[in-house]
């Protein structure tokens, strides 16, 4: 696959002229098609047909949102190194095979397992150190000099969407639930980068988060879906084929939301190209979740490398909006109201500004938001807040505690959080193995038609007597359609054929000395090797057609016999 990548354009090392460099891919001509069109089929599925809202973040995220989201301090791997060739691996990828679901293993449990199974370096035989934990993020310093702050490259899209609930909350009239969908790129500095494109330390991802009212997880459309089968391998179990509204009632899947964003999923893939015989959903298993998460499961498939994970769907609670309210200060809540509005006796922390002021200066107004924001219940003594990472000690005096009646309009509530994230690279990879197909020494790619990268080949029988001037107005014509064509002049037909079937594409028109006389052309599609004669003018809607999924056989007789293993 690595071969067919880099030959036709698909993907290749970065940086091939200074000896590469590992964990970085270039994405060719065909390939970039290739990842454009599984985007714009995502961004269809999720943002024209479920009204999510689209936005864009920055790449570049300062220290203080992934200090309150959990990744300064837990976004890890076990690193190990070898103590006599210095090579370094991820803990837990050595013990694959060797023992169960080594990734949810703490340092100590992966300590005594990489001694308990004799490991040794993979280069060179020696012996390996303790393994600790290293941080994936790429941290980097936004600005110059001493007022520059400490930031790192985006290991996920989802904080940016997290950190404007509030403004995106308004732009949607303060309707829950709620979708937002993002694609852009990811960094994580990979200890071991491996398996091609599959684990790479830049990369592009796709990710929505659903916020719902921690009681109402369901979304408008399941019904749709309910009956649509689906494989599924629960934490404690063998595979089970079933649907998923079966899966709902019978609880294998927490609640409607998630089953809906799985199957949306799974519509996905399939129509991006993948086997669903060689597709499952895998439930993690309780050690392998975050403590916040309720349920989380993986679209894997089947590919060279084994089950891989092409995309991760998970019930995260109100975790990451509950952390930027104590990080920042700034309500992330919703209103639900009451059928009439009740009068109820509330206590409150008031800050001192006269106080705080003096103190904290230009922070002042940040650390009273955040005393605002505090738990009454959860009060201490002495009051400590954390402001850009360090615990502060707020004195006696520049806060308050006070109760009194009050009309309330209704309860407030952080959101509870579903999110499928997709790694598109590695959509992009199983699509390209779950195509991939050979007969008679020949490749072909059978990429749906929406996927292909080249949509028609335009081929002049000779290059000369017009047809070449010929097969370059027909080209030009369905570009201007909007069809993706590559012009191939050079060998036999059969040839050319072989060539496009290698790179995907699904139909090839053919200009001879007939089009010449009566304006027809030879139209031939890749899988059942078919082959029609049309008129010019109707080819914009013979493939209108055939991108909608009517067959060849439905425009004309064939010239040939379907299925033939050359074309001359």
């Amino acid at each position: 696959m690595a071969s067919l990548g880099k030959r036709r354009g698909f993907f290749s090392p970065s940086y091939e002229i200074y000896g590469g460099l590992a964990g970085f891919y270039d994405y060719g001509p065909l390939g970039t098609a290739l990842k454009d069109n599984i985007l714009a089929l995502m961004k269809r599925i999720y943002v024209v047909e479920n009204g999510l809202l689209s936005i864009d973040t920055p790449v570049i995220t300062p220290h203080e949102v992934f200090e309150s989201s959990g990744h300064v301090s837990e976004f890890t791997d076990f690193l190990t190194m070898c103590k006599q060739c210095g090579s370094s691996y991820r803990g837990d990828h050595l013990l694959e095979g060797l023992v169960h679901n080594p990734d949810a293993l703490g340092k100590k449990e992966l300590a005594d397992a990489l001694k308990d199974t004799e490991v040794k370096c993979p280069s060179c035989g020696g012996e390996l150190g303790e393994p600790h934990p290293f941080n994936l993020m790429f941290q980097t310093h936004i600005g110059p000099g001493a007022a520059s702050r400490k930031g790192y490259l985006r290991p996920e899209t989802a904080q940016g969407i997290f950190i404007n609930f509030q403004y995106l909350l308004t732009l949607n009239r303060g309707k829950i639930p709620m979708g937002v969908f993002q694609v852009g790129k990811g960094f994580r500095n990979e200890i071991s980068p491996r398996q091609g494109v599959i684990r790479v330390r830049e990369f592009d991802m796709a990710e929505a988060e659903i916020f719902f009212h921690p009681d109402k997880k369901e979304w408008p459309g399941f019904d749709a879906y309910k009956d649509m089968p689906v494989n599924l391998l629960p934490a404690k179990g063998d595979t089970i084929s079933t649907n998923f509204g079966d899966a709902v009632k019978n609880n294998l899947i927490l609640n409607e939301a998630l089953a809906y964003f799985m199957a949306i999923t799974k519509r996905i893939l399939i129509s991006c190209g993948l086997d669903g015989e060689r597709l499952r959903f895998r439930q993690h298993e309780r050690d392998e979740m975050a403590h916040y998460a309720q349920d989380c499961w993986d679209a894997e498939a089947l590919l060279s490398y084994g089950w891989v994970e092409l995309v991760g769907i998970a019930d995260r609670s109100a975790y990451d909006l509950k952390q930027h309210q104590k990080g920042s200060g700034r309500e992330m809540t919703v209103l639900d109201p009451y059928d009439e509005p009740v009068e109820m006796e509330v206590t409150r922390v008031i800050p001192v500004m006269k106080k705080l002021g003096p103190l904290f200066g230009k922070n002042a107004k940040h650390i009273s938001h955040l005393i605002e924001t505090m738990d009454v219940n959860e009060l201490t003594k002495p009051l400590k807040i954390t402001f850009e990472g360090n615990s502060i000690t707020i004195p006696d005096d520049a806060y308050e505690i006070k109760s009194g009646m009050e009309t309330i309009m209704g309860k407030q509530y952080i959101p509870h959080v579903v999110e499928p994230s997709y790694g598109i690279g590695r959509i992009f990879y199983a699509i390209m193995e779950h195509c991939y197909g050979e007969s008679d020494g020949y490749v072909t790619l059978k990429f749906p038609a929406e996927m292909a990268p080249v949509k028609v080949g335009v081929f002049p029988l000779m290059d000369r007597d017009g047809m070449g001037e010929r097969a370059d107005q027909i080209s030009a014509l369905l570009r201007e359609l909007r069809y993706s064509t590559r012009m191939d002049n050079s060998g036999s037909i059969g040839r050319r054929y072989a060539r496009m079937d290698e790179i995907g594409t699904p139909f090839c028109v053919t200009v001879d000395y007939d089009t010449l006389k009566d304006d027809t052309v030879t139209i031939r599609e890749r899988d059942s090797k078919m082959q029609i004669r049309i008129h010019l003018d109707d080819l914009p809607d013979v493939l209108k057609g055939l991108f909608s999924f009517k067959t060849l056989d439905e425009y004309g007789e064939p010239l040939r016999p379907a299925g033939s293993s050359t074309d001359e």
